[in-house]
C-alpha cells in the first residue's frame, strides 16, 4: 500500500512497516532532516523525485510532498481490543461504527479514539469505508496504535458485549437523554452510525441507552466524526481522564 502526508508515515517508520520513503523535491530541508533521523539506521530506501510524480501516484496534491510503501493496514480482532483495556487494568471503552463509509469520517474517529484513550475501533464488514492510505492520512498516525477491527454482523457483537458486562449507549441527535449528564461508569460501547441515516432501527433496539448531543444552533445535527469525539470525551470526563 501507498501510504501519504508526513504524521502517518512517521508513524509508519516507527512501527517498522516501510519498505521505501518518497520525498517530493523542495520539500523544506527541515522535513528531510526528521524523516531521515527516523530512518536511522533502517536500511530503508529514500528516493527524491518530481511532486508530480506523488500526486499521481496518491491520486491526489494532499500528500504533503511525502509518501511510502508499506505493508497493508491489518485489522486487529475485537479480542485484541478487549485484551487492551484488560492489559491497561482500565474499564472499556470500544467504539462501534454502523455505516461510516466515508473515509474521512472513519479515520478521524479513530483518530479522536486514538487521542482521548478509547481501546478500538469496531465496522462492521460490509457496511464501513476500508483501511485505505485516505483512512490513514487522516487518522494522523494514529492507525498505528489503536486496534481497528472488522464483525461480521454488529448487532450481534452487541448482544455478546452485553453478556460479557458491556453497557451499550447509541448515539442518537433526536434523544432527550443528554450525553453531558449521562452516568458512563463500567465498561461501556459507543454506536456511531452514519451522517444523515443515524443507527439502523436493529442496531438502535440493541442499546441500551440512546444518548443526545445538546445543540443550541440552526443545523441540526453533528458531522459523525465531531459527534464521535464528543462523546468518547464525555466518557472519559466521566471517569476523571478528561
Amino acid at each position: 500500500m501507498l501510504l501519504y502526508g508526513r504524521n502517518p508515515v512517521l508513524e509508519a517508520l516507527k512501527d517498522g512497516r516501510v519498505g521505501e520513503v518518497l520525498v517530493a523535491r523542495g520539500v523544506e530541508e527541515s522535513f528531510v532532516a526528521e524523516l531521515k533521523a527516523a530512518l536511522g539506521e533502517s536500511g530503508v530506501r529514500l528516493r527524491f523525485a518530481p511532486r508530480i510524480e506523488l500526486d499521481q501516484l496518491a491520486g491526489t496534491t494532499a500528500h504533503q510532498g511525502v509518501m511510502a510503501e508499506v505493508e497493508d493496514l491489518a485489522w486487529a480482532s475485537v479480542d485484541d481490543i478487549l485484551d487492551r483495556a484488560e492489559a491497561r487494568g482500565e474499564e472499556l471503552l470500544i467504539v462501534l461504527l454502523d455505516g461510516i463509509t466515508d473515509p474521512r469520517n472513519f479515520g478521524a474517529i479513530i483518530r479522536s479514539a486514538e487521542v482521548l484513550g478509547a481501546h478500538g475501533v469496531v465496522v462492521e464488514e460490509r457496511r464501513s469505508a476500508p483501511l485505505s492510505p485516505v483512512v490513514a492520512k487522516t487518522a494522523a498516525g494514529a492507525t498505528s496504535y489503536l486496534p481497528v477491527a472488522q464483525t461480521k454482523n454488529l448487532p450481534r457483537l452487541i448482544d455478546a458485549l452485553k453478556e460479557d458486562r458491556v453497557w451499550v449507549y447509541g448515539a442518537a441527535g433526536e434523544s432527550a437523554q443528554d450525553v453531558t449528564k449521562t452516568d458512563f461508569s463500567g465498561r461501556v460501547a459507543l454506536v456511531v452510525g452514519a451522517e444523515g441515516e443515524g443507527l439502523r432501527r436493529l442496531v438502535r433496539e440493541k442499546c441500551d441507552v440512546l444518548v443526545g448531543i445538546p445543540t443550541r444552533g440552526q443545523v441540526d445535527s453533528l458531522n459523525a466524526s465531531v459527534a464521535a469525539g464528543i462523546l468518547i470525551h464525555e466518557v472519559m470526563r466521566g471517569r476523571g481522564k478528561a
